[in-house]
């Protein structure tokens, strides 16, 4: 009752200066309850992590190519976010910008083997001061540094770069069959008497594509739009299919687990993709497919089942998120935005405008874009902009230049047969240094209206709140407004 009053005597101003959301603000009262009132009044967590998937490649999605009973149980069960989006197209640091709740470029995480400063708190740590056993286990969570050089290496053991073992309580890497076995030896030695956090790591629908009994008919399939219709990239998206079908069945077993063991009922199971797919203009690119990734949630005791969210949400959401579900005051430093009113409120908004970079990929050296390319993109849901710092370099695919079906349509455009539409997605010798699209007219970003006058002021607008992103991020890249930029005089004059 005293709790009650204290927080009710600040107001909604006061909560804000606390920076407490609803839940955490009623958290409050969880500090003095013992261990067993505690995991009662907070989820379980679970946070499931698929590698390289793009949205919309479920069913729940709406893709008709596929059927995913499992994860669709997860949408029906909870809620389906459509506009979820990854700080980066490639796995290091997108999944850095999950685990910080903040930018990528905030946590000087633009250099993919890099690992994750000792100085940089990650939310499981936040979750241990919680009351939280906490746990990562199966797909490699790749931010303590991998596929290291022998120079490398002796750095990393030198100065003990290395961290995660300090940061939660339970640490296993391995593949997809590892991982529900390792949910089980997690679970069996959990402390009975405290709430647990885990995150589950899986290998789909990364490359290479091996899934072949799970995989649809090639013949079959309706192809994405922006995706030329020859027979070698049908079979090759048949496999990125197959590889969602398998993981579908992964799900269901770790689904099952929690209702043998009971405990569905209070634990948030947070489903979501870590980057786009290896596909055209997919991973490594800040297009859509690169970026705009599966995001599911379902929680019995807090999410009515069956809803579906418009909000725009960025990969720095999820932490503070977890957070506020466990009733922890979410630290200054987190520049995302918990999503736990969307639970129950259909018109939740958390931002007008999310952000993305690109950095270094792998290990090799800058050679063309796939390995090393530098950009940032900024949209809100009606226009969304990208800028290629490095606009010199021609677009490169990430993991399947080696593929039958790239080879092919090289050979398509060098013989004049390829679509033009493909040749200048695909191929155009360099790249604009600006794309400007509208999200809602183009959603598969097949227009570029960057130095159209009638959109002017739209680049304009998104070319400000890139540069102020930017500046209070400290990224090193050249800004997109230079001083004594012409655009905004041009935007004055026409108004």
């Amino acid at each position: 009752m005293y709790i009650d009053r204290f927080i009710q005597s600040f107001g909604t101003a006061g909560k804000r200066a606390l920076h407490l959301s609803p839940l955490m603000a009623t958290g409050i009262m969880a500090a003095g309850c013992t261990a067993s009132e505690q995991k009662d009044s907070v989820p379980n967590i679970i946070f499931i992590l698929s590698d390289d998937h793009s949205a919309p490649f479920l069913s729940c999605y709406g893709d008709k190519n596929i059927q995913t009973p499992n994860i669709d149980r997860l949408a029906k069960e909870g809620i389906l976010f459509r506009h979820a989006y990854t700080t980066a197209p490639q796995s290091v640091p997108s999944r850095a910008g999950l685990m910080t709740g903040r930018s990528t470029v905030d946590v000087r995480m633009t250099r993919f083997s890099a690992p994750l400063s000792a100085d940089i708190v990650a939310f499981p740590e936040w979750l241990r001061k919680a009351g939280y056993h906490t746990g990562i286990c199966g797909r490699n969570f790749h931010l303590d540094g991998a596929r290291n050089p022998p120079e490398s290496e002796t750095v990393f053991q030198e100065y003990h770069l290395r961290t995660f073992e300090k940061r939660v309580d339970y640490l296993r890497q391995g593949g997809s069959k590892d991982a529900l076995p390792q949910l089980t030896e997690f679970l069996n030695t959990a402390p009975k008497e405290k709430p647990f956090f885990i995150q589950v790591g899986f290998n789909e629908p990364h490359r290479i594509f091996d899934a072949a009994n799970f995989e649809p008919d090639p013949a079959t399939l309706q192809l994405p739009v922006g995706m030329p219709d020859i027979p070698e990239l049908r079979k090759d998206l048949a496999g990125y299919y197959g590889e969602i079908q398998r993981l579908d069945g992964y799900i269901g077993q770790l689904l099952d687990e929690l209702d043998q063991r009971g405990l569905a009922e209070n634990t948030l199971v947070v489903f979501i993709g870590d980057n786009g797919g290896a596909l055209l203009r997919g991973k490594g690119t800040l297009n859509d497919l690169g970026i705009h990734v599966p995001l599911l949630a379902r929680w019995p005791k807090g999410i009515p089942p069956g809803q579906i969210s418009d909000a725009l949400i960025s990969g720095e959401d999820i932490a503070p998120t977890f957070l506020d579900v466990a009733r922890y005051p979410i630290p200054e430093e987190i520049t995302g935005k918990s999503f736990v009113p969307a639970f129950t409120d259909s018109l939740f908004s958390a931002h007008a405008f999310v952000f993305s970079e690109r950095g270094a990929h792998g290990g090799g050296l800058p050679q063309g874009s796939a390995a090393f390319d530098l950009g940032r993109t900024v949209f809100s849901k009606e226009y969304k902009l990208i800028y290629n710092a490095l606009w010199q370099l021609p677009y490169e695919p990430v993991d399947f230049s080696g593929q039958p079906f790239w080879k092919k349509l090289k050979d398509l455009h060098g013989s004049g047969k390829l679509d033009p539409l493909y040749s200048r997605l695909f191929f155009a010798g360099q790249r604009p240094i600006f794309e400007l699209y509208d999200r809602v007219n183009d959603p598969y970003e097949l227009n570029n209206l960057a130095g159209n006058p009638d959109y002017a002021e739209q680049e304009h607008a998104l070319k400000a709140e890139l540069q102020k992103w930017m500046i209070l991020n400290q990224d090193f890249l050249p800004l997109p407004v230079p001083p004594g930029n012409q655009n905004r005089q041009n935007v004055i004059r026409k108004k």
